[in-house]
């Protein structure tokens, strides 16, 4: 300001201030509501639906004498619940909901992989709730974590969690991500901050959006649908989740012994399929019900008797299903290198691929295929009919895997593994599933 500010000054603002005051009471009571504020009654703050936690930890990848390197297995790994180590460090998401305090922070260093999987409802808001319990191993990094909805269109981008435009989240705090989703489909959800190496450690998972039309049984007669068809032609009986990731074993080793990889110098060691790698994929779940999580009492996840070393893969990628049956497999990408994930025998019918209908209008431009190819960051929704039991046997077998070989060494020579599964059809006898991949 050019002038100076003189007492004088401050005694003529003083007064144009009161005057402003005695001003507003002089008005019609109608300006005098407007004008003055506006007391707020805050209420009970809604529970989340989900709680989730940001934290590291350790999971079991195959370890093959004939190939193992410095990197793999890692020495530094603890020993699961029957002595055996575990071999990879990660840092990833836990699914605390219903947790008491004490029990959330018992979770640190005991992320899983996958990220829990879970689905919401067209158009109804859904509450994350995400909590930073920091790094066990690596308490020198200070990393914030944020729970970005990969292609989710956000109203604003407060909730995104691009971290240079929205919030994220301090270790020791909080932040509650709000969304409405219009889109039903197929996505893909990780941590945005320092996001090639936190999507590398695993911290990413698979979320669905069901559609409006669900609970129409005239259309199709399970009442379940992929989309808002409207002819029934996304219908089904089972769905599966099939969510693919890779691990690059130095760069986990890198993070837990203090060190800094060469990014230039990636290449995949394991092609996982729901966190776990061929056979492990056909073992059965841990505890994956995202709504009613099943755990003990310091809140950690359960392992399975005769499975221990996937405490913390708890998703299988078996497929059960009937002769006849309609099976939607939900696929998608958050590794770094292109899959092409094939059925042999069966012929899949591509009906959605990133979360959008195949259909413009009253042409439908979905189209059947045995193999299914994913870049980094997309997803496919497919339907399969079950073909006819053929056979003595109790299932006839199909194989589910990625064609890509080179991608999916897992450390071995000429051996496979990696994100392959098997899709089991019987001739009956096949519960009812209670969820996704059960």
């Amino acid at each position: 300001m050019s002038k100076t500010f003189t007492r004088r000054n401050f005694m003529k603002l003083g007064g144009a201030a009161l005057a402003a005051t005695t001003g507003a009471h002089l008005l019609p009571s109608s300006f005098n509501r407007i004008l003055q504020p506006v007391h707020v009654v805050q209420g009970a703050v809604p529970e989340p639906d989900l709680f989730f936690a940001a934290t590291d930890g350790w999971i079991s990848l195959p370890v093959n004498p004939a190939t193992t390197t410095i990197f793999h297995p890692d020495p530094l790994g603890p020993l699961d619940t029957i002595g055996n180590p575990f071999t990879t460090y990660i840092f990833g998401f836990r699914n605390v909901t219903g947790l008491d305090d004490t029990q959330i922070q018992n979770q640190k260093n005991k992320a899983q992989h996958s990220a829990p999987l879970f689905w919401t409802q067209q158009d109804t808001p859904f509450q994350v709730k995400l909590t930073n319990l920091g790094l066990a191993l690596r308490p020198d990094l200070v990393d914030t974590h944020t729970f970005h909805w990969h292609g989710f269109r956000n109203v604003i981008p407060f909730f995104d969690g691009e971290p240079s435009s929205s919030v994220s989240v301090p270790i020791g705090r909080d932040f509650t991500y709000v969304f409405k989703s219009h889109d039903p489909g197929t996505y893909m959800y990780h941590c945005h901050v320092e996001d090639v190496e936190h999507v590398q450690m695993g911290m990413t998972g698979l979320v669905f959006v069901r559609p409006d039309q669900d609970g129409n049984t005239t259309l199709y007669p399970s009442g379940t649908y992929a989309y808002n068809d409207e002819d029934g032609s996304t219908g089904y009986d089972r769905e599966f989740a099939m969510f693919l990731s890779e691990v690059w074993a130095e760069s986990h080793w890198a993070d837990a012994h203090i060190q800094l990889p060469e990014w230039s110098d990636y290449k995949t060691d394991f092609a996982l399929l729901n966190g776990r790698v061929y056979p492990d994929t056909l073992a059965p779940n841990g505890s994956i019900d995202p709504f009613n999580p099943v755990t003990d009492a310091n809140g950690d996840l359960i392992a399975t008797a005769g499975y221990e070393h996937l405490q913390y893969q708890p998703l299988s990628s078996l497929v059960n299903c009937i002769a006849g049956e309609r099976v939607l497999l939900r696929f998608a990408n958050l590794g770094f290198k292109q899959a092409a994930m094939t059925l042999t025998g069966i012929k899949m019918q591509v009906v959605g691929r990133d979360a959008t209908f195949l259909r413009n209008g009253s042409t439908s431009t979905s189209y059947a295929t045995n193999t299914v190819s994913l870049n980094a960051g997309e997803s496919a929704d497919v339907i399969f009919i079950a073909p006819p039991h053929q056979g003595p046997g109790a299932y006839n077998t199909y194989l589910l895997y990625n064609r890509s070989h080179s991608q999916t060494s897992n450390l071995s020579a000429g051996g496979y593994g990696g994100q392959m599964t098997e899709v089991r059809v019987y001739p009956s006898g096949v519960t009812p599933q209670t969820g996704p991949n059960t």
